[in-house]
């Protein structure tokens, strides 16, 4: 994350956590077992990519692939955008959300490339409100272990992740704040951000 954050993006960070604290997501026929169940997938499948040897654009892919099945790419995307993504045309809402399902495939597969030579264990889960808590442990070599924690709903009509928070960092707020940067960087232009996108992570 950047060290220097731009007001808006700090107002964004605060509204967003406003958000997350205020508007719970809607109540859906989702258990504990149900919310494990899909973490454990996204785990052994994490385990599967950092064990292969693939070189770093066959990981991304993997990841991107994993995002794909396991992730609310759309709801992650839109609450990027926030307030902007009112303001935005369906097409662009649409190209935005592919630019940011390859920014975070790139962004959290590097970060999660990491993690090569450890393994991801699932712990506990529990509900929180209208979602589900799954807390995870990375052991890496070398370093303490930590927790990587994942937010379970299926407000989409799929059990699926729609947050993380790696060491503490929460995803949401994180690309939330981003993407606020990147639009100012580029005074508002949608489309220019979304190109900036492009080659972000």
């Amino acid at each position: 994350m950047r060290n220097n954050l731009t007001r808006r993006g700090m107002l964004l960070q605060f509204a967003a956590t406003g958000a997350l604290l205020a508007a719970p997501l809607p109540a859906f026929a989702l258990n504990t077992a149900e919310a494990r169940a899909l973490i454990s997938s996204v785990v052994d499948e994490i385990n599967r990519v950092i064990s292969s040897g693939r070189s770093e654009t066959q990981m991304i892919a993997d990841f991107k692939a994993i995002f794909v099945k396991y992730a609310d790419v759309p709801t992650v995307a839109r609450y990027a955008l926030g307030a902007d993504a009112r303001t935005a045309s369906s097409s662009q809402i649409k190209q935005f959300t592919a630019a940011f399902l390859d920014y975070i495939a790139r962004k959290y597969g590097k970060r999660f490339r990491e993690f090569i030579g450890g393994r991801i264990e699932v712990n506990e889960a529990r509900p929180i409100k209208s979602f589900f808590e799954v807390k995870t442990t990375a052991y890496l070599k070398g370093e303490a272990p930590f927790d990587v924690t994942f937010l379970v709903s299926n407000q989409s009509g799929r059990d699926l992740f729609f947050n993380m928070f790696i060491e503490g960092v929460n995803m949401l707020l994180t690309e939330r704040t981003e993407i606020g940067a990147m639009l100012d960087n580029r005074g508002g232009n949608f489309d220019a951000m979304v190109a900036d996108l492009k080659k972000a992570g």
